[in-house]
Order: structure tokens, then C-alpha cells, then sequence
């Protein structure tokens, strides 16, 4: 079986795989620009949850393989043409590039999956392709290899655990066991060494379960990614469409100098004050406690607000949702961004 370290220093072990990009959607969503087919330095970045800098070092030691499987770098008429075509669709939603931009196909974010050494994203993405090439070899027997191939991998699992071991090791050695008398011992330790083989192979399958679960601890499709691409002051405006969408009357954006400390004011549908503070950063960065303190500062003592709200497209400390609990701060994460996003209604808000 192929192992972690053979494919990220295999240039043709990586080639050989390479056709499975189905698996980047397995482990975690990823959205592409509006032409369908290509995304941003910063979104595979935000992908694999990395910095955007990190990406670039790796595509620097590796380009010549990245452009045979994808990347392209645009300049001049090309680029205008791009940004013309495409990216003008979602003005709001996709930074314009000034003199390049990166972009990646979805074979290139594959590849770049076997070459992040560091991404735990990449290592999820590595590891469902060994169990794939695992599956592959240990299936290649089936009595009908086309009826196989249609199976799913839960399929090729169960089929493999109680053919070979359920119902052929096991009882062979339980046969055995009940006529041996010399040999009892030895035979009874091999079966449960086969039992614990086949223990292994129902967690494997298990695992597999869990990668292949379209929801389960992941993001939506699309939802993160865009939000990800956008910069502050888009960030802002699309949560103050998402407070108008909730009820939310009177709500100004006023983020930049001379705000006081918060982003964006409004009133909730039963006329409670509302601020809100929106931090558009990296998914690996995190909301400190003095983060919050100086939003408390601004939302209670300047602004007097009845409903104060804290969003950013990234994780909080401990403390500073501690902190957030303890002066009554409504804290948006990440996850819950998500789901609001996608159409779950703030609580706080009704």
C-alpha cells in the first residue's frame, strides 16, 4: 500500500492519482470562480486552511508540475479578458487582481493537496486517496468486476468483511477448533487475530463513512469560499444584507474612520439597538480576548446597544468567548456564519 510519505515525495505516485479530484469535494467543499472550472491563490489558501503565502512557496518549488496539471498565471489582455468575462459577474464577491492572478483548476488544488505538508485539509485529502488505492487493490478480485465497479466503496467494504472473513475464516477455524485437540490453543489465538483483522476493517470502514458524509463538519458549498475571497468592506456589506434579510430595519454600514468601534448599527425587527463588528479573517487566524474587550468598550459604553454582535470568518480564543459570555457579546464563528449564511436565521435576532 502506498504511505503518506511515498506520495508526497513521488512525483509519479501523485501522477497516478491525480484523476480522483472528486475526493477535494469529499473531504471539504471547494467553490469555484463563476466560470466553474478555476479558483484563486487565496481560495485554495482558504481551502486548505493555510496562509495565502504558505501556497505560494509551495507553487514556487513545484510550478513546473502545478502548470502541467493546471495553474496558469494571467497578465495583460488575458487577464482583462478574464476579469471582462468572468469576474465581473460577482463584482462584490471576488477581488479584482491588478497586474496577475493565479488560477488553479481543480487537478492543480489536487496536486497541491499532495504537496502541503502542513495542511491538515491536505492530510485528509491524502488520506482518502490511499484508502482509495487501499480499496482498489483489496477489491481487484471480486468474482465480477463489472458489477464491482458500479458498488460503492461502503459496498466493497462490507462485501470483503463478511465474504472472506464471515463467512470463510472464521468458521473454518471455529470447525477446527471443535475436532483439534493438540492444536486447540494455537488455533483459538489465530482466530482472534482474524477477528481483530476484521474489527480493523469495520472501523476503516467507518472512516471511510465519515469522509464521504456530505455534511457532516463541513461547509457548505460555496458559502465559505466566497466570503473568504471577499475583502472588509465587501465582508460588511454582505453581513448587513444578511441582518436585512433576518427583520433588521435602519441598518448603516459605517465601517472605517471615525466609526467608534463598530462596523455596522441597525435595528432588530422589535426595535432593539444593534451593533454589529465583522472581521474578515484567514480561517487560521483566530478573535483574541483583547479583540473582544475593545468591541465590549464600543458596544455598551458608546453605542448603548441592546444586541451586540461579533462576526468573523474565523475561530475565537477561549478567553475571548469567555469574555464575550460574561459582557453579554453575541459571538458569530465561523460555523455559525456558515449556517447563517445559508439561510439559518440569527436567534439572537428574533
Amino acid at each position: 500500500m502506498i504511505n503518506e510519505t511515498a506520495l508526497l515525495e513521488s512525483k509519479t505516485l501523485r501522477d497516478s492519482v491525480l484523476e480522483r479530484t472528486d475526493v477535494l469535494d469529499k473531504v471539504k467543499a471547494l467553490s469555484l470562480l463563476p466560470d466553474g472550472m478555476h479558483v484563486t491563490t487565496a481560495m485554495v489558501a482558504a481551502y486548505f486552511e493555510v496562509a495565502e503565502r504558505a501556497v505560494n512557496r509551495m507553487a514556487q518549488r513545484h510550478r513546473d508540475e502545478l502548470t502541467v496539471n493546471g495553474l496558469r498565471i494571467l497578465r495583460g489582455e488575458e487577464l482583462a479578458r478574464f476579469k471582462g468575462d468572468t469576474l465581473s459577474l460577482y463584482p462584490e464577491s471576488y477581488p479584482q487582481p491588478r497586474s496577475s492572478l493565479a488560477l488553479w483548476s481543480r487537478r492543480a488544488v489536487l496536486n497541491a493537496a499532495m504537496l502541503l505538508r502542513d495542511s491538515e485539509v491536505a492530510r485528509q485529502v491524502r488520506a482518502y486517496l490511499l484508502d482509495m488505492e487501499y480499496l482498489a487493490r483489496t477489491t481487484h478480485s471480486v468474482d465480477n468486476p463489472a458489477e464491482a465497479a458500479t458498488q460503492s466503496l461502503d459496498d466493497r467494504i462490507d462485501q470483503r468483511i463478511t465474504h472472506i472473513l464471515g463467512k470463510t475464516v472464521v468458521p473454518m477455524f471455529n470447525a477446527l477448533i471443535e475436532t483439534s485437540g493438540e492444536h486447540r490453543k494455537e488455533l483459538i489465538a489465530l482466530r482472534a487475530g482474524v477477528q481483530r483483522v476484521e474489527q480493523r476493517l469495520r472501523q476503516h470502514h467507518a472512516r471511510l463513512q465519515r469522509l464521504e458524509s456530505p455534511h457532516e463538519g463541513r461547509p457548505l458549498p460555496g458559502v465559505m469560499a466566497s466570503m473568504d475571497a471577499m475583502n472588509g468592506r465587501t465582508f460588511e456589506h454582505h453581513i448587513a444584507k444578511l441582518l436585512r434579510r433576518d427583520g433588521c430595519t435602519n441598518v448603516v454600514v459605517q465601517g472605517g474612520h471615525g466609526d467608534r468601534g463598530v462596523d455596522i448599527i441597525a435595528l432588530t425587527a422589535d426595535g432593539r439597538r444593534l451593533v454589529v463588528q465583522c472581521k474578515r479573517f484567514a480561517p487560521y487566524l483566530n478573535i483574541t480576548s483583547p479583540d473582544v474587550q475593545k468591541f465590549v468598550g464600543s458596544a455598551k459604553v458608546l453605542h448603548s446597544a441592546d444586541v451586540a454582535l461579533y462576526v468573523a470568518t474565523c475561530p475565537f480564543t477561549p478567553e475571548a468567548l469567555s469574555i464575550a459570555a460574561e459582557a453579554g457579546i453575541t459571538v458569530v464563528h465561523r460555523g455559525l456564519l456558515e449556517e447563517w449564511s445559508a439561510g439559518e436565521p440569527l436567534k439572537v435576532l428574533e
